[in-house]
């Protein structure tokens, strides 16, 4: 699997989200980290296809977002930031909508992350009303939800914002044991620090330009800096301003 990103820039009006940008992921897991306003959210809604590509372009697979964006979608799970699940229906109920949107028959694809929902603590719950989970729980859910008609690219965008930090760290270790199980990449934004391990893939964005793209131990040691923390500030500062 591969996502490539050329040269992509987006405006709103007079504004510039994206300056730019270009970069190739393969499979793995990998981070895009920068403060709120940095252009994560414009990054990830020209990814999944909610706006259209205008200048540059986006490839996963070879495939063209722009011009083969049905065929791209199939490879694709996605979990937005915000939550986009329907709070009357059950969590069965919810994973059979998605499920047959994609053509799949319900009980064949729930068999098939069968250890998906049992690793999320979801297998209890299907039964259960979306409303009376907790935010730990919803977030869990549109993950178990990404997963059924197994696709190979996965982009979350902010996936534990607001959420505590036993459930985040459940969240994240789920991700990072499932892309060794499966080779799949995943494309992880974030602006929580404590998110980033020293060996990931980092993708650093700030003021809507590509700041760093490597593993975030050798951004440290090129930049001359010890931390994460240090790492982000220093490429971040103009944000600040």
């Amino acid at each position: 699997m591969r996502l490539q990103v050329e040269n992509l820039s987006y405006h709103f009006g007079n504004k510039k989200a994206l300056n730019n940008v270009s970069f190739s992921l393969s499979s793995g897991f990998n981070i895009l980290l920068g403060p709120n306003g940095a252009g994560k959210s414009t990054l990830f809604s020209l990814l999944t296809g909610l706006r259209r590509v205008s200048e540059g372009r986006i490839l996963i697979n070879e495939l063209s977002m722009k011009s083969q964006r049905q065929n791209v979608m199939r490879h694709l799970g996605v979990v937005f930031q915000e939550n986009t699940l329907d709070l009357d229906l059950t969590v069965y109920q919810n994973l059979d909508y998605f499920a047959s949107l994609h053509g799949l028959k319900t009980e064949n694809a729930l068999t098939r992350i069968e250890d998906v929902l049992e690793h999320l603590g979801l297998s209890s719950r299907l039964g259960d009303k979306v409303r009376s989970l907790n935010g730990g729980h919803r977030r869990r859910l549109e993950i178990a939800r990404s997963l059924l008609h197994q696709p190979s690219c996965l982009l979350f965008d902010e996936p534990t914002v607001g959420l505590d930090i036993e459930s985040r760290q459940l969240i994240l270790t789920f991700v990072h044991e499932y892309v060794k199980r499966t080779d799949a990449l995943v494309l992880w934004a974030t602006h929580l620090l404590e998110e980033v391990a020293q060996d990931d893939h980092l993708l650093l964005l700030a003021n809507g330009e590509l700041k760093g793209d490597d593993v975030c131990g050798n951004l440290i040691a090129a930049n001359g800096v010890d931390t994460v923390s240090a790492l982000f500030n220093k490429y971040t500062k103009k944000d600040k301003n």
